[in-house]
C-alpha cells in the first residue's frame, strides 16, 4: 500500500471519484467520494468487477482487458444498491503495478446528489459540478425566500381582507361583510335566523356622558351579542348602534325567542364607565329564512325592519317576530 499512498492522497483531492487497483485488479484505495457511495462497504481489497458491473464493452472480464482498455469511455454500474450507473476511464500505473480508475456519475448529476446526499466538499474544487451546486442553491434559496414572500402577501391579503370586513371598536363583522354572507347563505338554501337589534336611549348615553362612554356601551353590547351566539353564527355591527345576528340553522321561533330575550335581560344590566353608570336597553326584530328560496336578502332585512319596528312601537327593551301583516307599517325614525 505505501507505493499507493503518495499518489492516493493526490488523487483524494483532484479525483474522489476514482479508485487504485492493483496488478491483479483488487482495490488498494477508493477516493472519499466513491466511498460515501458505499457507506456500508469497505471497498478496499474488493475485485473491482465485482464491486462495479462493466456495461460497455462488454468483453472486459478481466484485469489484462481492462487495461487493454486504457483511454476508452467505459460504461459501469454499482453493483450494489442502489445500483446508479457510472462512467470510467482507466490508466495504467509504471511497472505494470496496476491502474488508476477514476469515475464520474453515469446519471443526472442532481440525481446522484440527491440519491446519496452529496456536497460541494465531494466534488474536486475546480469541477463545474460545484458551480452547478452552487446555481441549484441559489436557485433553492431563491424560491424559498418567494415562498416566504408568498406566505407574507397572503397572509396580508388576508388581513386586510378580514380588516375590510370588520367593525374596528367593537371587532364585529361589518355590513359590507353582511352583504357578502347572507346572499350566499340564500344562494346556498342554508336556514336561518336573522335578529336586528337596536339599542334604546343610546343617544342619551352619548350626548351625557361623552362618546368614550357610549363607545364602551357599544363594546359590551358586542360582547354579549357574541356571548349569546355560537361559532357558526354571524354578529356584526351595521350602524352606529344597530346590530345584525344571523344565527345559522335556527329557525324555530321559540328557540329565536329565548336568544332575543336573553339578548335584551344581559343589554339592560348597567355598564359601568368611570364613576357612573351607563343604562340603555334592546329592541329585537326577527325574520327567518327557512330555505326553499322564496326570499330574497332585501325583503328579509325589510321583514325584520318592520319587526324591529313594531318593538319600538310597544315601548321598546322587547322582540318582534316578524308576520305579514307588519309589512302594513312605516318605518321607525331613530
Amino acid at each position: 500500500m505505501d507505493r499507493y499512498q503518495e499518489i492516493a492522497t493526490v488523487l483524494d483531492a483532484l479525483s474522489p471519484m476514482h479508485v487504485i487497483v492493483d496488478q491483479h485488479g483488487d482495490i488498494v484505495h477508493a477516493g472519499p467520494t466513491l466511498r460515501k457511495l458505499h457507506p456500508d462497504w469497505d471497498l478496499v481489497g474488493q475485485d473491482f468487477l465485482s464491486i462495479f458491473e462493466l456495461r460497455r464493452p462488454r468483453s472486459i472480464q478481466s484485469m489484462k482487458e481492462l487495461l487493454a482498455a486504457t483511454g476508452q469511455k467505459l460504461h459501469l454500474r454499482k453493483q450494489l444498491k442502489p445500483c446508479t450507473d457510472l462512467k470510467a476511464i482507466v490508466v495504467p500505473l509504471p511497472h505494470d503495478c496496476g491502474a488508476i480508475i477514476n469515475m464520474s456519475f453515469g446519471i443526472s448529476i442532481l440525481d446522484a446528489v440527491q440519491e446519496y446526499e452529496l456536497t460541494a466538499a465531494d466534488f474536486a474544487a475546480t469541477d463545474l459540478t460545484i458551480e452547478m451546486l452552487y446555481l441549484v442553491e441559489a436557485k433553492s434559496a431563491a424560491m424559498e425566500a418567494s415562498r416566504k414572500l408568498n406566505q407574507r402577501l397572503q397572509g396580508a391579503k388576508i388581513a386586510a381582507e378580514e380588516q375590510a370586513y370588520t367593525d374596528t371598536l367593537t371587532g364585529l363583522k361589518n355590513r359590507r361583510a353582511l352583504d357578502h354572507i347572507l346572499p350566499r347563505m340564500v344562494r346556498d338554501d342554508m336556514p336561518f335566523g336573522l335578529m336586528h337589534v337596536d339599542l334604546d336611549f343610546f343617544k342619551a348615553v352619548n350626548d351625557t356622558k361623552g362618546h368614550a362612554a357610549g363607545d364602551t356601551v357599544l363594546q359590551h353590547v358586542a360582547k354579549v351579542l357574541v356571548e349569546s351566539s355560537r361559532d357558526a353564527d354571524c354578529v356584526a355591527r351595521v350602524g352606529g348602534d344597530e346590530f345584525v345576528l344571523v344565527i345559522n340553522g335556527t329557525t324555530n321561533p321559540e328557540k329565536l325567542s329565548r336568544i332575543a330575550e336573553r339578548i335584551i335581560s344581559k343589554v339592560e344590566k348597567p355598564v359601568a364607565y368611570k364613576d357612573t353608570l351607563c343604562r340603555i336597553s334592546a329592541s329585537i326584530g326577527i325574520s327567518i329564512y327557512d330555505g326553499g328560496g322564496l326570499n330574497n336578502v332585501d325583503q328579509l332585512m325589510a321583514d325584520a325592519d318592520a319587526a324591529l319596528y313594531a318593538s319600538k312601537h310597544e315601548g321598546r327593551a322587547t322582540y318582534t317576530l316578524f308576520h305579514s301583516a307588519l309589512r302594513e307599517t312605516g318605518p321607525l325614525a331613530h
